[in-house]
C-alpha cells in the first residue's frame, strides 16, 4: 500500500492502519478500535513506510495522526504478543518489534514536516511514543494520557523516560513510577502536549488542515484547557520525589506527608512491581543525564530486552490483561529484596544487539 492510498481503498475493516491524503494533509488513522488501536509490528512498519513516502512528496505539507473509534488514539503496544514471547518464545519477536518501534519514535521526533498528533481519548504506552514526540500535539477534554508500565512489571519505553525526565521538577518521576493518568492541562504542564482543542472541534480542525498551514488551522480552534490536577500537588510531589532518594525513601516520604493524596500515592506504589519501580527510577535519572532522545532510546532498548527475562513482566501482563485478577505476585515481592545489582543488570550493554540510535562516539 502506498502512502497516498485513498480512504475508500482501505476501509474494509481489516487494515490496521488507514492512509489517505486530503488536500495538503496526509492522514494516518490507527484502525483497531476494538483494541483501542493497540500497536503491533505490522502497524509500525506501515506507519514508517508512509512517513518515508510523504517525506519526499511535495504535495504533502502536513501529517495528521488519529485513532479510529470513540475510545482513544492508542492504548499502547500489543502487550499480549510481548507476554507470549517472554513466556514461550526466545524474545526475538519482541526485540524486533521494539527495534522498529523505537526507530519510529525517533523518526517522528525528527520528522521534517509538521506532524500533528490528535491525542483524543486514551493515549498510553506505545500511543505516547507515536504522538508525544510529534511537533504538534493536540489534547482534548477526553484525553487520558499515561505510561502505566510499572503496573505490568515493565518500564516506560518508546522514549517515555526521555519525555518524563524533561517534565518540570519531579512530575515526570511521579507519573513514571505511579503510571497515573493525566488529562489535557496536566499533559500541557508536563510537556507532553502543545495545544488544547475541544473534541467537538476536531472534525473542523482536521478539515482546516487540508487547506491551511498548521499554525492558521490551530489558531481557529485552540482554547484554554479545563483546570488540571497536578499543579495543586506540585509541592508534595517535588518534596517526596526529591532527587537522590531511593524508591523506599520516596514511599516513606509519601506515607509521612500530611496530604492525603501523598499517602494514597504511597499505597499505589506498593502495588507496583518492586523491580520495575527501581529500574524506572534509575532509568529516569539516567535519562536526564543522557540528553538526547536517541541516547535514551538506546538505554530503553537495553532495559526492555532485560525485562523479557524477568518473571514480573509475564506475571504483570497475566494479572492485568489476560486473567484480569488484578493480583500480581511479584518476584522479588518487596522493594528491600531488589538489590542494586538487580537494577544494574537492566542497563548492561548489548554488544552487537544494541539499538544504535545514537551516533557512534556521540
Amino acid at each position: 500500500m502506498t502512502a497516498t492510498t485513498s480512504t475508500s481503498a482501505t476501509t474494509g475493516g481489516e487494515e490496521p492502519v488507514l492512509l489517505h491524503t486530503a488536500g495538503r494533509a496526509a492522514h494516518i488513522t490507527l484502525n483497531r478500535p476494538k483494541a483501542i488501536n493497540a500497536l503491533n509490528h505490522e502497524m509500525v512498519r506501515r506507519i514508517d513506510e508512509a512517513l518515508t513516502a510523504w517525506e519526499h512528496d511535495p504535495a504533502v505539507e502536513t501529517v495528521v495522526l488519529t485513532g479510529a473509534g470513540e475510545r482513544g488514539l492508542c492504548a499502547g503496544g500489543d502487550i499480549r504478543v510481548v507476554h507470549d514471547d517472554a513466556r514461550d518464545g526466545d524474545g526475538t519477536a519482541a526485540a524486533a518489534f521494539w527495534r522498529d518501534e523505537y526507530h519510529l519514535n525517533a523518526r517522528i521526533a525528527r520528522y521534517p514536516k509538521p506532524y500533528v498528533a490528535v491525542m483524543d481519548g486514551i493515549v498510553m504506552g506505545g500511543g505516547v511514543g507515536l504522538s508525544a514526540h510529534g511537533g504538534v500535539r493536540v489534547v482534548t477534554e477526553r484525553s487520558r494520557i499515561a505510561m502505566p508500565e510499572t503496573g505490568i512489571g515493565f518500564v516506560p519505553d518508546v522514549g517515555g523516560t526521555h519525555l518524563l525526565a524533561h517534565a518540570p521538577a519531579e512530575l515526570g518521576t511521579h507519573l513514571g513510577l505511579t503510571g497515573a493518568q493525566i488529562g489535557a492541562a496536566d499533559a500541557l504542564l508536563c510537556g507532553l502536549a502543545d495545544h488544547y482543542v475541544p473534541s467537538a472541534a476536531l472534525p473542523d480542525l482536521i478539515g482546516d488542515l487540508a487547506v491551511l498551514p498548521v499554525r492558521e488551522a490551530l489558531a481557529r480552534h485552540v482554547q484554554p484547557p479545563p483546570r488540571g490536577e497536578l499543579a495543586g500537588h506540585r509541592q508534595w510531589i517535588d518534596d517526596c520525589y526529591a532527587a537522590g532518594g531511593t524508591v523506599e525513601e520516596i514511599v516513606r516520604r509519601l506515607s509521612a506527608h500530611g496530604d492525603p493524596a501523598a499517602k494514597e500515592t504511597a499505597q499505589t506504589l506498593l502495588t507496583k512491581s518492586p523491580t520495575a519501580l527501581k529500574v524506572t527510577l534509575a532509568a529516569l535519572r539516567r535519562a536526564r543525564r543522557l540528553g538526547s532522545l536517541e541516547r535514551v532510546l538506546d538505554q530503553e532498548y537495553r532495559v526492555s530486552l532485560a525485562a523479557l527475562s524477568t518473571p514480573d513482566l509475564v506475571e504483570g501482563v497475566r494479572a492485568q490483561v489476560i486473567d484480569k485478577d488484578r493480583n500480581p505476585r511479584w518476584s522479588p515481592a518487596t522493594l528491600a529484596e531488589v538489590t542494586d545489582t538487580d537494577v544494574e543488570r537492566f542497563f548492561a550493554p548489548l554488544g552487537e544487539r544494541e539499538l544504535g540510535q545514537a551516533p557512534q562516539g556521540g
